[in-house]
């Protein structure tokens, strides 16, 4: 069994942290409250206006450096911007991608891009907000992905189509990820991807077509296919075949974000489970006076605070530099089923109420089962604790 050991030097932050953005974050939700989703949700609308709330605020610009017009914040930070989101009751699916991708235009991506793109990013000029990836055959075995980037002078020519690719149709840049070498001409199948920074302005219409996803939550995917879709070579991201790596090494920043949402998704079910069963009066008492109402409610915030502290300490390692894979992975599968036992929870507690859209309950609901499948299953992360944790066979 693999032991990590922690640094003595390692600072782990307890309790309520960021308070004065964890502040700001609050008194925004509060301008965007139940009904704003909803409404949201029966049209299969982009929350524009929240968006461009965050955007001005500075929230979503919070890992860009301040050379390039940015926060310059650390994770755990944007962490807590994204926690206290989802805490009031709204949703970061419109706007976290920001976030999670920017890593590999930070990391990897040239100065010349960097210094194009970031500042336009940063003051909402620009989106970069679409992540494509999945693909319908291959799914999560991301080194079997058909989309194909070919080299050709000064451009490439790439043909595929991505699903589930989220907000494609409200942002303006995409990172896509394609094969540029055959899988059968690599040594190794991790081999021969690369990472692309797409202008979708220039390619739609131009071989380049977006459709619309509907979906059981409100998070605008859709589905992106690419006909003889020619970019500048310019557009490659780091170097050509190397493009799984990259991504990959952004991975551990997108499960440590996206767990922070069902963190704060979960002591919103909590708060909401509390005051109702605190109000509802049913055989002459509150019904939280009931261990079968109250006990699943303790159980449920018991799980948030431990997937909370693993998720702290991945964030500090992540900042640190030092390797974070164990605690943003167990942090992912902690919190994802901590937000959805809370969940269940929440809806238990209010009954037939729980069902009425007026109360919210229902959209939370769904939205917040999403992480046992986004952005990794949690059947993938125990495979991963199992193989590189607990050093057994690998099971696939």
């Amino acid at each position: 069994m693999k032991h990590n050991p922690i640094p003595e030097s390692l600072h782990i932050a307890l309790g309520e942290d960021f308070t004065e953005i964890r502040e700001s974050i609050r008194a925004i939700c509060a301008n965007f409250p139940g009904k704003y989703w909803r409404d949201l949700e029966e049209k299969s609308a982009y929350p524009t206006e929240f968006v461009n709330t965050l955007t001005q605020s500075g929230y979503l610009a919070a890992l860009i450096p301040e050379e390039f017009g940015g926060s310059g914040m650390p994770l755990r930070a944007a962490a807590a911007i994204l926690e206290e989101i989802h805490a009031s009751g709204c949703n970061a699916g419109a706007c976290h991608a920001q976030m999670y991708i920017m890593g590999t235009l930070l990391r990897h991506g040239s100065q010349a891009q960097k210094s194009l793109y970031l500042p336009k990013i940063a003051s909402g000029e620009l989106r970069l907000q679409a992540f494509g990836v999945t693909e319908p055959t291959t799914g999560t075995d991301t080194t079997k992905l058909k989309t194909r980037a070919v080299r050709s002078a000064d451009h490439y020519i790439i043909n595929g189509q991505k699903v589930w690719t989220s907000r494609a149709l409200h942002s303006d840049l995409m990172l896509l990820l394609a094969r540029t070498t055959p899988i059968e001409q690599v040594k190794k199948k991790s081999e021969g991807l690369s990472v692309f920074l797409i202008d979708i302005r220039d390619c739609l219409g131009k071989g380049m077509e977006i459709k619309p996803l509907k979906a059981m939550v409100n998070h605008n995917a859709t589905e992106v296919f690419f006909s003889d879709v020619k970019i500048p070579s310019s557009s490659l991201i780091g170097e050509e075949g190397k493009g799984l790596k990259y991504i990959l090494d952004g991975m551990n920043a997108e499960r440590i974000l996206v767990s922070a949402e069902a963190i704060g998704d979960a002591r919103w079910f909590t708060k909401k489970s509390v005051d109702y069963a605190n109000e509802r009066i049913v055989f002459n008492r509150a019904i939280g006076q009931n261990q079968g109402i109250a006990f699943p409610v303790a159980r449920a915030y018991a799980e948030t605070q431990a997937a909370d502290l693993i998720l702290r300490r991945a964030a500090a390692l992540f900042t640190a530099n030092l390797p974070c894979g164990d605690d943003a992975n167990m942090g992912k599968l902690l919190a994802s089923e901590a937000s959805w036992k809370a969940a269940e929870a929440c809806l238990q507690t209010h009954g037939g109420f729980g069902f009425a859209c007026e109360y919210d309950v229902e959209r939370k609901w769904r939205e917040t089962r999403l992480f046992q499948i986004a952005p990794i299953s949690t059947n993938l992360v125990l495979s991963y604790i199992a193989e590189h944790i607990l050093e057994l066979p690998r099971s696939y």
